[in-house]
């Protein structure tokens, strides 16, 4: 009986190194799937985007002309829609329609709007004009010394 024992022993003992082979696998296959699935999402959030994109460009006759903030969460937006300019109050959920009136014929005349700048531009622009202010006040004071 020793003798069976001892043999039936052997095979457990590399079955032992195999648990640990099989449990790799088993975690290469789930690390698989969940990126498969996060793929996944990336791909039809991706699509989503541009669906929605697209399917709200299409006869759009709908454009912001300006808006000022009044409040902390009310503002005044002025819509143009086809000729006509609507001023609207919004406000946490709100919408109210302030003043209607027909959109002005002269305005092809006026500037055309600046791009919008990056904001590091912005940043990098102010930081060179207070060096710049920085700089002229302490020579001031040595001139005035």
């Amino acid at each position: 009986m020793s003798v069976a024992t001892s043999s039936a022993q052997a095979p457990l003992e590399a079955l032992s190194g195999g648990d640990a082979l099989i449990g790799m696998a088993a975690l290469g296959k789930t690390a698989a799937a969940l990126a498969l699935v996060i793929a996944i999402i990336l791909l039809c959030t991706s699509l989503l985007k541009r669906w929605q994109h697209h399917r709200y460009d299409h006869g759009a006759r709908l454009r912001i002309v300006g808006t000022t903030a009044v409040g902390n969460r009310e503002r005044i937006v002025v819509v143009e829609i086809e000729d006509t300019w609507l001023v609207l109050g919004v406000s946490g959920g709100r919408i109210s329609k302030l003043h209607e009136r027909p959109a002005p014929t002269d305005r092809t005349s006026s500037t055309p709007p600046r791009p919008p700048t990056r904001f590091s531009q912005r940043l990098a622009n102010a930081i060179a004009n207070s060096r710049g202010k920085g700089d002229s006040t302490s020579s001031d004071s040595q001139h005035t010394s």
